[in-house]
């Protein structure tokens, strides 16, 4: 025969377990950005890479954009690596000729992403970060793709 007592009383030790640990994990806290070392998270959160054409690193403190440039990039195939910290996202719009050739975003969780862009003829290639998530870290480069 079943004892609902101790069926029931098992029950509830776990519903409290769980619960206790659903509050320690809501309680994390989130990237303190104003004391980040944003040059020691950017050695963990980007590749080494070769080439390197455009990069930049920083915190994004309100919603205005931070714009990059590099002059004379040859035209080709890039990849164009980021990641960001902090919570939301940022979002990296490269441009080149006066056209917008690309927009891309990384979730704001220590993530790297990836994306390819083609480069059609050698000039200034230009390149804002923004967020309407801000305060963050962030952390990107643009360097010849591999394959």
């Amino acid at each position: 025969m079943l004892n609902f007592s101790s069926t029931v009383r098992r029950a509830g030790m776990v519903l409290t377990a769980a619960g206790f640990l659903l509050a320690a994990t809501a309680c994390q806290q989130p990237v303190d950005i104003s004391r980040a070392d944003v040059s020691a998270w950017k050695k963990d959160a980007l590749p080494a890479a070769s080439g390197i054409v455009l990069e930049d690193s920083g915190k994004i403190l309100d919603r205005d954009p931070i714009v990059k440039d590099a002059q004379n990039v040859a035209a080709g195939q890039y990849t164009l690596t980021m990641a960001c910290d902090g919570g939301g996202k940022a979002f990296f719009a490269v441009s080149t000729g006066g056209q917008q050739i690309a927009d891309a975003g990384a979730a704001c969780n220590g993530s790297r992403e990836t994306v390819k862009i083609k480069i059609p003829a050698a000039g200034a290639v230009i390149i804002s970060t923004s967020s309407v998530d801000a305060p963050l870290i962030y952390a990107y480069q643009l360097a010849p793709a591999t394959s």
